[in-house]
């Protein structure tokens, strides 16, 4: 067989009208879709009615976990860092998923093994919404060392400060109901 007809099989077909006809069927080869992706998402997740229940000293966990749902999505998890009442992540995701579905699968599954650690024993949940910003790889250091500060940088700035800053720096309409 020559390269030219290479994952092509000749095969004769039943006489067609008197006709003797040949047929060449392709090998099927499944070409896999990719995704090339490189999206950096700043994903802000708040405490239920911003109650102070994430401990510092037991937060290391929590981030913890974190990283194995994430890694367990396919994704990368650069920093995540945080205050009593919030948490900032760094990750990307796999092209598969949505955003909606990774934040969900992050919520559920926290807030489950919260509430069933002695650790966080005044953990409510999350409150309903969250932030989600995009960044591009040139700004990885930036935000990156923006999340490892975070307790020095509440000295100066509360959660809803910060925010409101976040939604207005990235062009983001303000829902004011979000801040009642």
């Amino acid at each position: 067989m020559k390269r030219s007809d290479w994952g092509q099989k000749e095969q004769q077909k039943p006489q067609l009208a008197g006709l003797n006809k040949k047929v060449y069927l392709c090998r099927q080869i499944k070409i896999t879709d990719m995704a090339y992706t490189q999206i950096l998402y700043h994903i802000v997740l708040r405490t239920k009615h911003s109650a102070p229940t994430i401990s510092q000293e037991n937060a290391s966990s929590l981030y913890k976990y974190i990283w194995g749902i994430i890694t367990n999505k396919k994704g990368h998890l650069y920093r995540i860092n945080g205050m009593e009442d919030h948490i900032h992540i760094l990750s990307d995701l796999h092209s598969s998923i949505a955003l909606a579905d990774f934040v969900k699968s992050i919520k559920v599954a926290t807030s489950l093994w919260l509430k069933q650690s002695p650790d966080f024993p005044d953990f409510q949940g999350w409150s309903e919404g969250y932030a989600a910003f995009t960044y591009s790889y040139k700004e990885k250091d930036v935000v990156l060392n923006y999340i490892k500060n975070q307790q020095e940088h509440h000295k100066q700035e509360n959660f809803y400060d910060e925010l409101r800053r976040l939604l207005i720096e990235n062009k983001v309409e303000v829902d004011e109901r979000f801040f009642l």
